[in-house]
């Protein structure tokens, strides 16, 4: 097997003058050849003065190469697209499989024999797995880690569940302004992601569970020496690889992708990993099943308790062991024979850890968070293909119930007639025109705020429902990635006001309580779908990406599926 920089030499039709030219301008950079006879670690650097979230990475990066160094490697470090939630428009999702084509093909282009990924916020770790799927050179991710907490005239805060609940508190005048500019300076105490489980932790916690990331460096604090140290290892053990690796494609087989499901469950984590993972699942030539998903969170109980479905914050979560100790309630659901990147099995994780002196922020089994897991698949007449709910962090008083549909064609629609007087805490919110290609880009506008009025009055949750995303820092009895999308011809489309929905969460049911004969009328009359955009990246999404149950990938990068 090629190595080193003869590693996928350009082409001039003399594969003898490549190798002579790639070194010449190597060395312009200062390189011995000691140097360049090494092994080669590529390190992807995802830093950005707009990423927050990666403000660390500089300082991981240091610590990576230092340990492929003392490994005997060679760190090479190029540059990679970087995400962060809050400053992409017109959202994260959008650019999500541009930065998985651009870190698959750098990673490709480039010489390497194994490649460190750094990432955190939401989008940037899936769509680095994503690419990692679809490439032949053994990777490993190394997560930036979670915020520091803040405080606020005694409360501990961390973003981001409570920005949205604090905000809540604010458009229902408990709050004032003066006191809510106080709070924006003391949600995001320091660089890093989230410090719930949202997205971001989801993601990071479910690479290490499948075997792509090192033990603990699912949940180390950004700030924290630690999170250092797990850096240089990370730089060893990709050294290692370049002999030893798997690629991420012989690391994720079904038994290691079914412990991504279990752990999910588990952790209480973001509805938008289930997004993720079925793009992950199709970059393997596979389908998520749905199904199974669900019946999967029928055995597992929520264990951590973590916001938004529990009360703690990630540094209590790592500091009761993270996710080797998780793992280690679960092991009669796991399968702990699954292989990892860096070598050893799953089980090599929880085989040798310390006493147990905690039992509150990750709960024995028999004291869970919840006695099923946290999300839960709907389907019905309004879902075809599905819909989702976390219904860990739903009201239990609202997980059944039937109510008049209040319909909002747009995000932009939503925005102007939310503070509808008329509308009352039993109606069904209804958004449409949401979803991968009617936002386009499946924002994060599920999570459909209680109208002002309800709001003033303690309403704190209401039935809503869209073919959206919402933020996994985000609660509510909200069911999102409604399949087929109205603006793909699912019958989202075809819901009027006035309408009755019946949500019924225990039985897995999303129904529009009209006859079957109407729905057909109301669909066969649905205006024609718009024209796709004119050019450039937003006419390439919109022809390609895929449905949620599919992950949004664009449906050129999934593998040939698997036959047999």
């Amino acid at each position: 097997m090629t190595r080193g920089l003869r590693r996928r030499l350009t082409s001039y039709g003399d594969q003898d003058f490549s190798l002579f030219l790639r070194k010449a301008f190597i060395k312009a950079m200062g390189y011995s050849d000691d140097a360049l006879d090494r092994p080669i670690v590529g390190i992807a650097n995802t830093y950005s003065d707009y990423n927050p979230c990666h403000g660390n990475v500089p300082q991981l990066i240091e610590a990576a190469k230092r340990g492929v160094m003392l490994a005997g490697g060679m760190p090479m470090v190029f540059p990679t697209m970087s995400i962060h939630e809050s400053f992409a428009s017109p959202t994260s999702m959008f650019l999500r499989n541009l930065m998985a084509m651009e870190t698959e093909e750098m990673v490709r282009a480039q010489p390497m024999d194994s490649v460190i990924l750094i990432g955190g916020c939401d989008k940037t770790i899936p769509a680095q797995v994503m690419a990692a799927a679809s490439s032949e050179v053994p990777a490993i991710i190394l997560p930036t880690g979670p915020m520091d907490t803040g405080n606020h005239r005694g409360e501990r805060l961390g973003a981001c569940t409570d920005c949205r609940r604090l905000w809540a508190q604010f458009r229902a005048d408990t709050i004032d302004e003066a006191e809510i500019n106080e709070i924006n300076g003391r949600l995001a105490s320091s660089v890093g992601t989230c410090t719930v489980m949202g997205t971001a932790s989801t993601m990071a916690a479910l690479v290490e569970a499948m075997g792509l990331a090192l033990p603990m460096s699912g949940s180390a604090p950004a700030t924290s020496s630690e999170r250092f140290r797990l850096a240089e290892e990370t730089g060893r053990a990709a050294v290692a690889m370049t002999e030893t690796g798997l690629t991420t494609a012989e690391v994720l087989t079904p038994q290691a992708l079914r412990n991504g499901l279990v752990t999910l469950q588990a952790l209480g984590g973001s509805t938008n990993a289930v997004v993720h993972l079925a793009a992950i699942y199709g970059r393997l030539g596979k389908k998520l099943d749905m199904a199974e998903f669900d019946a999967i969170g029928k055995q597992v109980p929520v264990l951590v308790d973590l916001k938004p479905s529990g009360s703690g914050y990630m540094g209590e979560f790592h500091a009761a062991g993270g996710v080797p100790r998780l793992l280690s309630e679960l092991t009669d659901l796991l399968d702990l024979t699954a292989p990892r990147a860096f070598g050893g099995t799953l089980g090599d994780a929880v085989g040798n850890l310390p006493s147990r002196y905690e039992t509150q922020i990750i709960r024995p089994r028999e004291n869970p968070i919840s006695a099923s897991g946290a999300i839960a698949v709907l389907s019905g007449n309004l879902a075809p293909r599905g819909a989702v709910i976390k219904h860990s962090a739903a009201d239990p008083k609202l997980q059944v119930h039937e109510g008049r549909a209040v319909v909002f064609d747009s995000v932009q629609d939503m925005t102007e007639r939310l503070e509808d007087p008329t509308i009352t805490a039993d109606d069904v919110l209804v958004l449409r025109n949401a979803g991968p290609k009617g936002a386009p880009g499946m924002p994060e506008a599920g999570y459909i705020p209680i109208p002002r009025h309800l709001a003033r009055q303690g309403v704190k949750d209401m039935v809503r429902l869209s073919d959206a995303r919402m933020s996994g820092t985000a609660f509510g009895t909200v069911v999102l990635h409604i399949t087929p999308e109205s603006a793909d011809g699912g019958p989202l489309a075809a819901v009027r006001t006035g309408d009755r929905i019946r949500l019924d969460v225990p039985n897995r049911c999303l129904e529009l309580l009209i006859d079957a004969t109407e729905l057909d009328t109301r669909m066969a009359t649905l205006p024609p779908p718009p024209p796709s955009p004119p050019r450039g990246y937003a006419q390439l999404y919109d022809r390609h990406v895929t449905q949620a149950d599919d992950g949004l990938d664009f449906d050129f990068l999934v593998a040939a599926k698997e036959h047999g």
